[in-house]
């Protein structure tokens, strides 16, 4: 093994990670060394016998643990997006000491002696808004670790920690495991009936990657899975594809998640129950906007009843279409695309293979960046050569209006077997002013299928969606204006974070931008009006569907966090249950089943929180109205307010207070429902 370069100065261009440097075992080794150096300072923090001050206690325990930091995340972006065998077992080994450590910093009783006397006094201790801020984040995270449990309260919960990190860890695991091992092959013409030739082209691409030349491949990323769910016109081969893709996590196999739901659910609860909480979901959404799990629920209920009216009324239609086709069957999961898709082209006269030449992935990427530059005054450079861990990884230098650097925007669009599915933003580093300014490393990551060698890799335009939903969130952590690390960028309320990704979906359906980037792959002719228009005027088709296969997941999510018991909790029938409870459509599917559910399960992230997105959506919806009002997407004046407010702000100000600040009220759930064309 080489020098550690994790343990080293890194020379390369932008501070770059020299990612064709690290060897899987460099991890190790810089793990320990790195939390040993941590340790070390954290106990250098809780042991100063000087009289505790913001500047000695909480901004000292701001600039620890950098090389751990450092390590750990070109770590776990590797993980998940460009993970092998090697990094999955250092990743399990890893997993129950990150927590550990974690347990020992947040319940170190020194270091929480030093803390507390400081919140107590915090109003005579002269802070600015961020200090202040910082300063109650800290108190919280030590709350909540357990810092004020007994002895024994704190070991067990450090106990449980361990063990959430490790089954986290394996839920996640499990699931890539599935998706990588599962291919879908087609041969005979029957198999390819219906197919359209971009989704034959990225088959065959798929299938090449995998040595089976000749044949096409689909398989379970959303962007294979789902046009092949639209087009096949082979309904046993749908059916296949659909059960593979919704049964993930629960192939009775090694990789069977259910029990480790379970365990988690039953761990979440006790730890609540130390802490003092009546639930997992109390004490999870008690340090968020919603505060309650009251308050999710009437946000969920006001939007799941007409959603589930119009999902009747939908199905309806697709059933109408499959008899008139001669299918003498009940709509299954399997047939919704399918039909959709056919009903969509009968009303609007549109259907996805019309709109896919339109958008191609470069021009959307275009169209993400030109947005960002006539909005914040942002310019964004390609740069080759720079080190990757991968090499379809693009790099660009994002500069602001006067030239000046702001950082760096790595974009990864492809699907492969070493990914996760789904997309994400992530950072490498993020933005602060700590000890000088220090500019952020920011990541997208996407599973799009990537297109014949030399072909323009084409977009559905959910996949367009879903890159503008990314790409605001890489805005949020590239324009942050911070000066302490744990507020950074998208360091905000689980509830909040939503905001800047789901807002900055609105351009994309605006004419002006996709006139300008929505053109041709071969011709290079802008996309016609008639079919502009026709796209705009289906924008809130099959919505009820959308939002009934959305909502169910987040009321699953919530209730199964509400469980006070879960030792002997029986996974499927709870799902089962739950949904019977609420009147899910057999023809629907939950958009992520208990047994993949990642957001909830793969870690805390979004446990009690997959509402987010909707409570998110209620602002956003509401924000791109300031813009409508002033008859101009692109309002300078609005624009300015929305850079200060929202993007830049990181988590200093107190979220419901800066979408205050910025819109001049709160948000209205009105504005949810005229969006998604729920309104009465």
């Amino acid at each position: 093994m080489t020098a550690n370069p994790l343990l080293t100065e890194w020379n390369t261009p932008f501070e770059l990670p020299p990612f064709s440097e690290i060897e899987p075992a460099h991890f190790t080794e810089a793990f320990e060394k790195a939390m040993a150096e941590a340790r070390a300072e954290i106990n250098a923090i809780a042991d100063n016998a000087d009289t505790p001050t913001f500047d000695n206690t909480i901004r000292a325990l701001e600039a620890s643990g950098e090389l751990l930091t450092r390590a750990a995340r070109t770590f776990y972006n590797l993980s998940g997006a460009h993970t092998n065998p090697d990094l999955q077992a250092i990743e399990r080994e890893m997993a129950p000491k990150f927590a550990k450590h974690g347990s020992e910093t947040f319940q170190n009783e020194a270091l929480f002696q030093r803390i507390a006397p400081l919140w107590s006094q915090r109003g005579a201790l002269g802070l600015d808004e961020e200090q202040a801020r910082v300063l109650e984040r800290y108190h919280t995270m030590f709350q909540r670790a357990g810092a004020g449990l007994d002895a024994d309260g704190k070991s067990r919960m450090a106990e449980i920690s361990q063990n959430l990190a490790s089954i986290g860890t394996q839920f996640a695991q499990n699931v890539l495991k599935d998706e990588a091992d599962y291919t879908l092959v087609l041969e005979s013409e029957d198999d390819l009936a219906g197919l359209p030739d971009f989704l034959i082209a990225a088959a065959a691409e798929a299938a090449a990657e995998r040595g089976l030349e000749g044949k096409y491949v689909i398989t379970l990323s959303r962007s294979s899975i789902e046009p092949f769910l639209q087009f096949s016109t082979n309904r046993p081969l749908r059916e296949t594809a659909f059960k593979a893709w919704s049964g993930r996590g629960e192939g009775g196999g090694e990789t069977d998640n259910r029990e480790i739901v379970s365990k988690t659910v039953a761990l979440r609860a006790e730890k609540a129950k130390l802490l003092g909480f009546d639930s997992f979901a109390h004490f999870k959404l008690d340090d968020t906007m919603a505060k309650t799990p009251e308050a999710v629920r009437e946000l969920l209920t006001k939007v799941w009843t007409p959603a589930l009216k119009r999902a009747r009324e939908e199905e309806e239609k697709l059933a109408d279409m499959a008899r008139s086709e001669g299918g003498n069957f009940e709509i299954a999961p399997w047939d919704w695309r399918h039909y959709a898709e056919k009903v969509r082209k009968a009303e609007f006269d549109l259907d996805e293979t019309e709109l896919k030449p339109y958008l191609q992935l470069d021009k959307i990427i275009e169209a993400a960046f030109d947005t960002a530059t006539r909005l914040f005054g942002l310019s964004f450079e390609e740069k080759h050569g720079l080190p990757t861990y991968h090499p379809d990884v693009r790099v660009f230098e994002v500069k602001d209006r006067d030239g000046k650097h702001v950082g760096l925007f790595l974009g990864d669009y492809f699907a492969r077997a070493s990914k996760r599915s789904g997309a994400w933003m992530s950072a490498f580093r993020s933005q602060h002013r700590l000890d000088g300014e220090v500019s952020p490393i920011i990541v997208n990551v996407m599973n799009f299928s990537k297109g014949a060698p030399g072909e323009a890799t084409l977009l559905t335009f959910d996949d367009a969606r879903t890159l503008f939903h990314e790409f605001g969130h890489g805005l949020h952590g590239l324009l942050s204006n911070v000066t302490y690390p744990i507020i950074s960028g998208t360091g905000v309320a689980r509830d909040f974070v939503e905001l800047p990704s789901q807002l900055y979906e609105h351009w994309l359906s605006e004419p002006e931008v996709l006139s300008r980037f929505a053109v041709h792959y071969k011709t290079g002719e802008a996309m016609p009006k008639a079919l502009l228009d026709k796209l705009l005027a289906a924008e809130n088709f099959n919505q009820g569907f959308a939002t009934v296969e959305y909502t169910a997941c987040a009321l699953v999510d919530l209730e199964i966090h509400l469980l006070t018991e879960a030792s002997d909790l029986d996974v499927t029938d709870f799902e089962k249950k739950t949904l019977q409870a609420i009147d899910m459509p057999d023809a629907i599917t939950m958009r992520h089943r208990v047994p993949h559910f990642a957001h909830a399960f793969a870690g805390d992230g979004y446990s009690a929180g997959y509402y987010s997105y909707m409570w998110s959506e209620v602002m956003d919806a509401d924000a791109f109205g300031a813009f409508e009002e002033k008859g101009d997407i692109f309002d300078p004046e609005t624009a300015e307010k929305l850079y200060t407010h929202i993007y830049s702000a990181g988590g200093r100000p107190d979220p419901a207070q800066t979408y205050k600040a910025f819109r001049g009220r709160a948000p209205e759930i009105n504005a949810l429902l005229t969006k998604r064309g729920l309104a009465a």
